[in-house]
């Protein structure tokens, strides 16, 4: 169930997620509030979870990682020793920068961060290595167009916070 977030816990996280880096002063400003209860906004979303963590935002680039791989994943098996094998087969690897289990005829797919193809040919001999796999697509993304970390926080719907 979504957190119940007013006007201004939604001004306040729309402007976190541009930047947390922001004095509180000038945050408070932004969002038309005071610093103290702006303060105790943050310090309440953190503890419900809302806001999860801060971080510093990378150029995969800049850090020699440049090539992004999709890896669409089948398996025969589904039962769960197979799937706690599979989670810490992917925890292990910090190229895996996303994992999501799907509905329909793909089961996992997996964004991965390596520095180029030969990275990439050595993250998967080590995965299948790790873990057995009915069938792996990969697929190399020739171009980022859009990428977002920031959730789109609107208003609150008509009918009250939510």
């Amino acid at each position: 169930m979504p957190a119940a977030l007013d006007a201004l816990d939604r001004k306040i996280l729309a402007a976190l997620q541009e930047d947390t880096t922001r004095p509180l002063d000038d945050l408070a400003k932004l969002v038309g509030s005071s610093k103290t209860p702006v303060w105790n906004r943050i310090r309440k979303l953190k503890a419900r979870g809302v806001i999860r963590g801060e971080v510093a935002l990378l150029d995969r680039n800049a850090v020699g990682l440049g090539s992004c791989f999709y890896v669409l994943i089948r398996t025969a098996r589904h039962e769960k020793a197979w799937m706690d094998q599979f989670l810490e087969a992917l925890a292990k690897r910090p190229e895996v920068m996303e994992a999501h289990r799907l509905a329909g005829d793909i089961d996992y797919i997996l964004k991965v961060y390596v520095a180029d193809a030969a990275a990439y040919d050595a993250f998967y001999r080590s995965l299948v290595a790790d873990i057995s796999i009915f069938n792996v697509t990969s697929l190399l993304s020739m171009e980022e167009i859009i990428s977002r970390t920031a959730l789109p926080i609107g208003p609150p719907p008509a009918d009250g916070p939510a």
